[in-house]
């Protein structure tokens, strides 16, 4: 689905950080040791939900705060005089690591503050469509339900039932609900509720050449699979730093094609809205977007420290193991509850976060008893008429934690009945449940 997968000698860290880097791959010939000491997450509680709020490691924290304390020694030099070079900086780091032009880049605070922008910033008309999945993130449903209902467009939630197993067949059934009157096409390129990697490439080309405008939420995909703007063809995206690529909560960019960029309007207008010589940045998306008033800019300009700490720590392996480990984790959940995986395991369809089906139960008891009982900070999500846990893994993560998540759904109960029980010996689907 995308380019960019070797581990060493990668484009966007030489760019980042000079050939030099290159010396710390040499390295890492041995498999990667626990990541779990660099992380400030409780000790006690299983962490298995990366994919909500992301986690920060601390030597990025650290960065972070550092950048605070240097804005309170000199507010009004940091602000007024330091700061938009500063991001500037900071967005040349960004923009080597998504192969982007860092004036078509500008820091936002998350992912749906990116769909506010854009959902506004396109001339709608009444009859005019906007087409998604059904697979969608909610808040940002809500933000195209609203935009829609005030200018009399209509927001089109084409189907794709699960499970999936082919890309080109998920692309004909989004394009089942094209029509002369679809305006753009709003897609995730990973799901939030069903964590289903989406072939947004080929939606995209596609749509380029009916002269649709495609916006895609990446929400979820910097830091957890490669992400390279220029290969991925769309004209808008927005993702955030602050989820798989361990940026301090509130750091997020968005993406707008150069030639698109005069369409776009600021949900708050101020100083960049009228730039004088000396306040300009040399980019109207970047000063009618970057300065909306006092703020802390520091996570923002800690992105770098997180894109040099992946670097560091060999991220493209951390990802293999991840996804390896959480594949694992389906097949069991699978073997226990004895329901099909939602895709093939052995597929691109997800990479650090899955989903595993559950049979039909109270999940608000059963994610509360997960917690309180078992200490396991996991989503159970309702999608239409199934039921599922979606896990994520990230590099913190180790085998105790896959064993433990296994071991309290079973202790849940929270498995079929009728004739079938967990395989408990025998090849790579054995199913573990050690008492706590």
């Amino acid at each position: 689905m995308a380019a960019r997968r070797g581990c060493a000698r990668s484009d966007w860290q030489v760019k980042c950080f000079g050939s030099n880097m290159l010396q710390v791959y040499r390295a890492y010939n041995n498999p990667m040791p626990t990541l779990k000491d660099y992380f400030l997450l409780d000790p006690n509680v299983v962490f298995l939900n990366h994919g909500s709020f992301g986690a920060t490691p601390r030597p990025v924290f650290e960065a972070y705060r550092d950048w605070q304390l240097r804005l309170e020694r000199q507010p009004v030099l940091f602000l007024g005089r330091e700061l938009d070079g500063l991001l500037g900086e900071a967005r040349q780091a960004l923009g080597a690591y998504l192969n982007a032009a860092a004036d078509d880049l500008v820091f936002i605070p998350n992912a749906t503050h990116g769909a506010n922008i854009i959902a506004r910033s396109l001339e709608l008309a009444p009859g005019d469509e906007i087409l998604a999945s059904d697979h969608e993130y909610g808040a940002c449903d809500y933000t195209w339900d609203f935009v829609c209902r005030k200018t009399g467009a209509v927001y089109v939630r084409q189907p794709i039932p699960l499970p999936v197993c082919d890309e080109d067949e998920i692309v004909e059934r989004l394009w089942q609900g094209v029509t002369p009157r679809t305006k753009a096409i709003y897609l995730s390129h990973i799901t939030s509720p069903t964590a289903l990697r989406l072939p947004v490439e080929k939606v995209c080309e596609r749509a380029r050449d009916r002269g649709i405008v495609t916006v895609i939420d990446a929400a979820h995909s910097p830091g957890q699979i490669p992400l390279d703007l220029q290969a991925l063809g769309a004209d808008v995206v927005f993702g955030n730093c602050h989820k798989w690529m361990l940026a301090p909560k509130g750091a997020a960019f968005l993406y707008v094609r150069r030639e698109l960029q005069p369409q776009i309007e600021p949900l708050v207008v101020s100083w960049g809205y009228r730039p004088t010589p000396e306040t300009t940045t040399g980019s109207r998306f970047v000063d009618i977007l970057q300065w909306t008033g006092t703020k802390d800019p520091a996570a923002a300009l800690a992105v770098p420290a997180a894109i040099r700490f992946m670097a560091d720590h060999h991220w493209e392996a951390v990802q293999r193991e991840s996804h390896d480990l959480l594949r694992q984790a389906i097949q069991r959940i699978c073997d226990l509850t004895g329901m099909p995986p939602l895709y093939p395991l052995d597929s691109d369809f997800y990479s650090q976060m899955g989903i595993a089906p559950l049979p039909t139960c109270d999940l608000t008891v059963s994610k509360r008893r997960l917690y309180d009982e078992f200490r396991i900070e996991v989503p159970l999500i309702q999608w239409q008429d199934r039921q599922f846990v979606r896990i994520s893994v990230q590099g913190y993560n180790t085998q105790a934690d896959v064993d433990a998540l296994c071991s309290a759904l079973l202790r849940l109960e929270l498995y079929n009945t009728h004739g079938h029980t967990p395989a408990l010996a025998g090849g790579a689907r054995e199913l573990r449940f050690p008492t706590r």
